[in-house]
């Protein structure tokens, strides 16, 4: 794969010494401040901000992308409950013309160790770009599928329920396996998603198995027979 951004940490380039707003605001905002006036004290909230500032970039520039994460279940109707960060969805030949345009922005955009995702940093939060989702590459279908939905008053492609789904069940495994903060987003969008289709993407793998089983019994979907 070919380099998506420096190697060397943060991007130190001179002459990008602030966040210019995509709405065009009245003054810039400097990129690290997270309790000016422009953003409330609010965790939640600030997050937001920066989930739509990075989205109203990449769709002025015309980039493939969907939000994915606890920013993505917000937007479809779930909890303000928004983690640490904002995540987004975009394919892997795209990764470096989007790091690209978020630096000419005036954002910092990084290479982690993983080699499954890029870094940013925008109006103080933590910003992933990842291309790698499910253990898949992210795909132009995927992307396909996302829906086009208000974030706190800023259109822009969704992650679709279904796939958002399958990407928090893929994630879990012996290391990682908190069945309790996908728990209540499996409750909200239940409606909106196909299970069938999770379970048939998730295969025999034994920890999203052992998840279903729990739906069941808490009778938040039906069991495996009756979707048949």
């Amino acid at each position: 794969m070919t380099q998506h951004a420096d190697d060397n940490a943060f991007d130190q380039r001179a002459g990008v010494p602030e966040l210019r707003l995509a709405a065009g605001g009245p003054a810039p905002v400097p990129r690290h401040d997270v309790t000016g006036g422009d953003l409330p004290l609010d965790r939640n909230q600030a997050i937001l901000e920066a989930a739509k500032q990075v989205g109203a970039i990449l769709k002025r520039q015309g980039h493939a992308f969907a939000l994915a994460g606890s920013v993505a279940v917000y937007a479809h109707g779930g909890v303000q409950n928004l983690q640490h960060d904002v995540d987004f969805c975009i394919r892997p030949e795209d990764a470096a013309s989007v790091a690209d345009t978020l630096r000419e922005a005036g954002l910092t955009v990084y290479t982690p160790p993983e080699d499954w995702l890029l870094k940013a940093t925008c109006l103080g939060q933590q910003v992933d770009l990842i291309f790698e989702l499910a253990h898949e590459p992210v795909t132009t279908e995927l992307l396909a599928r996302a829906e086009e939905l208000s974030v706190d008053s800023v259109l822009m492609p969704v992650l679709a329920p279904t796939d958002l789904m399958h990407s928090l069940l893929a994630a879990f495994s012996e290391h990682h396996c908190d069945f309790g903060a996908v728990l209540p987003i499996a409750r909200t969008l239940r409606e909106k998603i196909d299970w069938g289709e999770v379970r048939r993407s998730c295969g025999d793998a034994p920890m999203p198995a052992a998840f279903f089983f729990m739906l069941e019994r808490l009778e938040i979907i039906a069991p495996k027979e009756e979707q048949r």
